[in-house]
């Protein structure tokens, strides 16, 4: 992954534009979130930085991990622009790669536990990764995604105590980082001069996420440092996190780097509290246990606490902050949550973003409204982040503004430094993307007279369930394979639990068969399992005169189903 470099910013002395003022080490230093680190380090050494079940880790002791493991890393070869990938759920090494990969050069790709072998292995064979990282519960799913390839990336396990499955590696991430470990002749000796080392030039890459595919084969989303240092501060300002948060991790770190939350718990010197299974009772019993004050997760974790058995609802001693994103949550949801004493931020973003970039910023006298119509604002996709410099609906093939109206619809650009850098090894696609000055978000929304924004519909059919976004026609490519089936079409039919969940509508060939559960089972042998849909409808399937499948009215028949 190769990196340009962008030259120092010069100003110019005012009234004498012969006398520059450059840019120098006393006045300049690229943005990156790695500074937030050793800040945490020096301020609060002793403060708890991460806990992990019994497990427990200072910021001095995160500190000290993410250098050792930067050194090693370094001493395997990784150099400015090499990718370094990880397979794991919400553990203390995925959150420490976040640093000790850029700090010694690297681009961090963190991917999706849920994916399936030929995913996985499109991505560490795009992405090009020299060391991959993968948690055991992952192992047989990676190993599979390995077997095809031409050149594996060299394996280390990550041999978590709550996970089940066998290690990949012999060499695990306690052994990696530790420079007393028993297995240091199988590794590269760490540098002991090694340092710290922060980019020569901000636009450098930091991460590489991949997008859920939901047009054909993930595309490759390249963040840089600036933007990954601003939109890790916007997330403290904007969500009005005081100092020395108790963060839940039920967001997974591998979902646009966490929306850039590990960067900023180590801005406000914050406690990550690790959560590999997430359910009703283990979110109320690490609220209880470890006084979380903020958490972020899709609608799926709110109807986790909305749904919570009376056996494992506990009592709040303080409001909990809750951010949410995905599948705009119901008014109905936003109110029954806030009820329990939860205080709910609703956001919208993508991960060419960096996550939420956009968030239905409260207005105090908001608060005396009644409920019900405090909801519905909030249910508001609302205004951008403090470091993000354009946001607007537009027609996008005029690239005028739409009406602030309420009504007219047009497409969601944004525009500014928590915009990605692009598509890695796809010129065409960032070109596009990029069309006319703005980032092209691909979603149709409208914007109210006060500013605030609506998303109104997908304009690619992406459907989105639990936070994670699925592609119809990756769907409807599995069932059309189905030797019965003549013609397929998926579209989302809202559930409360998920948010949305695919639906394919379905016409058999004449003479053939098949019921519900089989074409549900041919899925699943095909797709990862949250892919595939959880209603089947046998029926023609509505079409336009020049014979094209009314998406529309499919939408219209999953939302009428009982």
């Amino acid at each position: 992954m190769t990196d340009s470099q962008a030259a120092l910013p010069v100003a110019e002395q005012p009234g004498d534009r012969n006398v520059p003022l450059p840019a120098q080490s006393a006045n300049y230093t690229p943005l990156s979130p790695l500074s937030f680190l050793s800040r945490s380090r020096d301020v609060y050494p002793d403060r708890i930085a991460i806990i992990h079940g019994e497990r427990k880790l200072t910021w001095k002791q995160v500190h000290e991990r993410c250098l050792a493991g930067a050194a090693r890393l370094a001493a395997l070869g990784i150099r400015t622009g090499d990718v370094v990938a990880v397979v794991a759920p919400n553990v203390p090494a995925l959150f420490e790669l976040h640093f000790s990969v850029p700090l010694c050069g690297g681009v961090l790709n963190a991917i999706n536990t849920r994916l399936d072998a030929d995913t996985i292995k499109h991505i560490l064979e795009h992405g090009g990764a020299k060391v991959l990282f993968v948690d055991r519960d992952s192992t047989a799913v990676v190993n599979e995604a390995l077997q095809s390839m031409d050149k594996a990336p060299r394996l280390f396990s990550i041999d978590d105590i709550e996970a089940q499955g066998a290690p990949i590696a012999d060499i695990d991430y306690e052994q990696f980082i530790d420079p007393e470990s028993s297995v240091q002749e199988q590794l590269p000796a760490m540098d002991s001069g090694f340092g710290w080392q922060l980019p020569a030039d901000e636009w450098q890459s930091i991460a590489l996420n991949y997008t859920s595919g939901t047009t054909g084969k993930p595309k490759g989303v390249v963040y840089h440092h600036r933007g990954a240092a601003l939109n890790a501060m916007s997330n403290i300002s904007g969500w009005h996190m005081g100092p020395h948060p108790v963060y839940l991790w039920t967001l997974p770190m591998f979902h646009c780097n966490g929306w850039c939350f590990p960067w900023s718990l180590a801005a406000n010197a914050g406690t990550s509290v690790c959560l590999r299974t997430i359910s009703a009772q283990t979110i109320y019993q690490a609220i209880d246990v470890h006084g979380v004050t903020h958490f972020c997760g899709a609608p799926i974790i709110l109807n986790f606490i909305i749904n919570a058995g009376a056996e494992h609802v506990r009592a709040l001693r303080q409001p909990v902050h809750v951010m949410t994103a995905a599948a705009p949550p119901p008014p109905s949801v936003l109110s029954a949550v806030e009820s329990l004493g939860f205080r709910i931020t609703h956001t919208y973003g993508l991960t060419e973003t960096y996550g939420p970039a956009v968030m239905c910023a409260w207005h105090p006298e908001w608060n005396d409204l009644p409920p019900d119509e405090q909801a519905r604002l909030k249910s508001r996709q609302g205004v951008r982040y403090q470091m993000l410099d354009g946001l607007d609906v537009m027609d996008p093939d005029s690239m005028t503004p739409v009406p602030r109206d309420g009504k007219s619809i047009g497409e969601v650009m944004f525009r500014g430094n928590i915009v990605m850098r692009g598509y890695f090894r796809d010129a065409d696609a960032t070109a596009e993307a990029f069309r006319g000055g703005w980032f092209h978000s691909g979603d149709l929304a409208i914007i109210d007279p006060d500013g605030y924004l609506r998303i109104l519909d997908r304009s690619k059919d992406i459907i989105i369930s639990g936070g994670e976004n699925i592609s119809s026609i990756e769907i409807e490519d599995a069932l059309y394979a189905h030797p019965a089936v003549l013609e397929v079409a998926v579209a989302a039919r809202p559930d409360a639990h998920w948010g949305e969940t695919p639906c394919a509508f379905v016409c058999l060939k004449q003479g053939e068969t098949a019921d519900e559960q089989q074409l549900i089972d041919w899925c699943r042998d095909r797709l990862a399992h949250f892919k595939c849909p959880r209603t089947i409808v046998f029926r023609e399937l509505p079409k336009t005169s020049t014979g094209k499948i009314q998406k529309f009215r499919l939408r219209e028949w999953a939302n009428a189903l009982e």
